[in-house]
């Protein structure tokens, strides 16, 4: 079975971490309420399915193919998350809220929040990377155990993004107030990322 618990932890600091989807989701609950935040949490939520449905497929091809390909991604996985913990480490990320103008139909709120997750390729590149981290190849059925990480990551990102909707108002305030406080929320995620990296390249 995959480390679920490391695996969590490094999910939750990356879906933290401010980026363009939980910083929408803000953005939309200071400008149009918790109900449009709400459904807009639920469609970036809905988007990643598309990243885990490519890194899946995506892996489960490369290891039928190429069976010592799962050491070259490992290294490479490991090599990206380092370079991911430390860009965060070295972002200012001062965040500065503004309210979107967009006041259509919660629908609409929707699909624009699923296609904006859809069709980001570094999401993408980074489910590739960062689930087969966590797969246990000596345990076999390597797809279904990245199946069951992809979910446990939708289902962690909907319940964050969820969170930073309903506390959308408090939050915006507090970000307004003290703009340097994700410069510590991304040097806490490079730092979990660093860690990461630096784990997946020691011997087992």
């Amino acid at each position: 079975m995959p480390d679920i618990g490391m695996f969590l932890l490094a999910a939750m600091a990356l879906t933290i971490a401010p980026g363009p989807d939980n910083i929408t989701v803000l953005t939309r609950g200071i400008a149009q309420g918790r109900q449009a935040a709400l459904v807009s949490a639920c469609g970036f939520a809905s988007g990643l399915l598309v990243h885990s449905l490519l890194a899946v497929l995506g892996f489960a091809a490369l290891m039928k193919a190429y069976p010592t390909a799962y050491m070259v991604l490992r290294y490479a996985g490991a090599l990206y998350l380092l370079y991911l913990g430390g860009r965060l480490l070295m972002s200012t990320g001062a965040i500065f809220v503004h309210g979107l103008n967009d006041t259509g139909p919660l629908k609409r709120v929707y699909w624009q929040s699923v296609v904006a997750s859809a069709l980001n390729p570094k999401v993408t590149l980074f489910f590739i990377a960062f689930l087969p981290q966590f797969v246990n190849a000596q345990a076999g059925n390597t797809v279904w155990q990245m199946g069951v990480l992809a979910i446990l990551f939708i289902m962690q990102a909907l319940i964050i993004f969820s969170a930073i909707a309903l506390c959308s108002g408090m939050i915006g305030s507090y970000l307004q107030r003290h703009l340097n406080s994700s410069t510590y929320l991304n040097r806490l995620a490079g730092c979990a990322f660093i860690g990461l990296g630096i784990r997946m390249v020691l011997p087992e």
